[in-house]
């Protein structure tokens, strides 16, 4: 899924390009978590990446957990159309 195929589908929604949405960030944040394990297999020493991959796996978690409470539906169709994980509930 491309980004502008995403932003597309968001914007039919909600009849306007809103790149603050939860799912948009999600998405963004999901682009680059791929992208950073790409690089991480060919450099396993690269520690600062591995910091950084950390960090927005944490804001993903956190925008997750917040899509989660507020609108279950938006959730599980995000986490599909992303193939991620589903949340580990507390």
């Amino acid at each position: 899924m491309t980004k502008n195929s995403f932003i597309s589908v968001i914007s039919h929604e909600e009849n306007e390009e809103n790149r603050g949405s939860v799912e948009f960030q999600v998405f963004r944040f999901t682009n680059r978590i791929r992208r950073l394990t790409s690089h991480l297999e060919l450099n396993k020493k690269d520690y600062s990446s591995q910091r950084g991959l950390r960090k927005i796996l944490g804001k993903r978690q956190r925008l997750l957990a917040y899509l989660s409470k507020k609108n279950r539906v938006r959730y599980k169709e995000l986490i599909s159309q992303l193939n991620i994980r589903e949340l580990k509930p507390r």
